[in-house]
């Protein structure tokens, strides 16, 4: 099936084309992603957060340290860490450095869960199935081209945005 039938709309170029096929195909992937997190009530974010961590072990992490290496920049990591804690997935503790900042490290409880999960990560990756290996090494490296090309794009909005308020 065609594209635009699919999503049922006209398409004025092939870069609109590519740009809105990625946006379809994420949420396929997203729900994908959320439905097998969800197993381990979890979701996509909060397994990222406790990646992040496992691979920081035993050293701590901030919650601004956190945000910076998690997939979704835009997340609300207080919150996030808030969540995971209630669950037992991880140890807040204040910094004794700077009272500002809390210290998060994954919990003994975290250590399971990830223990838990890892055999089943194969299951994420038989998504992309469908595409031989040398297809994701080339399609990884086209979406590298396409966020350097969305960064570029999005500063030159912010700054016509700046130029046009002033």
């Amino acid at each position: 099936m065609h594209f635009e039938n699919e999503v049922g709309i006209k398409i004025r170029n092939e870069w609109q084309k590519a740009s809105l096929n990625l946006l379809y195909t994420y949420g396929f992937l997203f729900n994908g992603y959320e439905n097998f997190f969800k197993r381990y009530g979890l979701t996509t974010q909060q397994y990222n957060a406790v990646r992040i961590l496992q691979e920081q072990y035993p050293n701590p992490i901030s919650t601004s340290g956190l945000r910076d290496k998690m997939l979704d920049k835009m997340s609300d990591t207080s919150r996030l860490v808030s969540r995971l804690n209630a669950k037992g997935f991880v140890d807040v503790k204040q910094n004794p450095h700077d009272k500002r900042l809390v210290n998060i490290i994954l919990s003994e409880k975290g250590h399971r869960l990830m223990e838990t999960i890892e055999p089943e990560l194969n299951l994420l990756d038989s998504m992309m199935n469908g595409l031989t290996e040398e297809e994701a090494i080339m399609l990884s490296e086209l979406l590298s081209k396409v966020r350097t090309s969305v960064k570029t794009a999005c500063r030159r909005i912010r700054a016509t945005t700046v130029a046009e308020t002033n």
